[in-house]
């Protein structure tokens, strides 16, 4: 199980904006914000848990997936929503994927290379 993840991004305060939009829909906020090591690090996560972490630098490796816990699909689709408004290009519209399991509800954003995915394991 991972308790954290941390990426490097381009645009720091673009993805701040961006991530801070995209997952509020998921519970997510922007909880820590500082410099360390000469470098602006932000930690997203739920209930004061930062899980997520971004950092400035050269950017996202190609084809990096991160994909979110939601507990419904109504929150699957209002991130989906929520990260198009910010930024975000459709990489997938939210539905169901039965090639992975039966009950896989998921939605799929490419933001700068990196694909963000929200996804629900039950049943409606």
């Amino acid at each position: 199980m991972l308790d954290h993840i941390g990426l490097s991004v381009g645009d720091l305060a673009d993805a701040k904006k961006f991530f801070s939009h995209a997952l509020k829909p998921l519970g997510y906020e922007a909880l820590m914000d500082f410099e360390y090591n000469g470098k602006r690090h932000v930690g997203f996560g739920v209930a004061g848990k930062p899980d997520f972490w971004i950092q400035q630098g050269h950017g996202a490796t190609e084809h990096l997936h991160v994909a979110f816990h939601a507990d419904t699909r109504a929150r699957v689709d209002a991130f989906y929503k929520a990260a198009l408004h910010a930024g975000g290009e459709d990489n997938g519209k939210p539905g169901l994927r039965p090639h992975y399991h039966e009950h896989y509800y998921g939605a799929f954003v490419l933001y700068r290379g990196l694909n963000v995915e929200a996804v629900c394991h039950t049943p409606e």
